[in-house]
């Protein structure tokens, strides 16, 4: 079966850092590109970073430019988000996502990280 696992996720005081990862199994890792979006309570899903399958290009979404590191370690067929200084509006359930661009995409579950004092 496909499965995208997230782990990670968590209560971090503003200012602090946070890692979540995402661990891919039941398909071929390295011919998707991987994103992380994002959904705070009353508000849209955005995308918040994508790395491409090649694995050498990212993007990120303006507010978090600067503060979020998207990675992978194609070997354990997994993908990171580095958080740096986080805010309060960083609070969100987080999901990671797979897709192919001539097919095939996939969605995690969701893992929530709160940044509260």
């Amino acid at each position: 079966q496909v499965q995208l696992v997230e782990s990670g996720g968590g209560l971090v005081q503003p200012g602090g850092s946070l890692r979540l990862s995402c661990a891919a199994s039941g398909f071929i890792f390295s011919s998707y590109a991987m994103s992380w979006y994002r959904q705070a309570p009353g508000k849209e899903r955005e995308l918040v970073a994508t790395i491409t399958s090649e694995r050498g290009s990212t993007n990120y979404e303006k507010s978090v430019e600067g503060r979020f590191t998207i990675s992978s370690d194609n070997a354990k067929s997994t993908v990171f988000l580095h958080m740096n200084s986080l805010k309060p509006d960083d609070t969100a359930v987080y999901y990671c996502h797979a897709r192919r661009s001539y097919g095939g995409n996939y969605w995690s579950k969701g893992t929530l990280v709160t940044v509260s004092s």
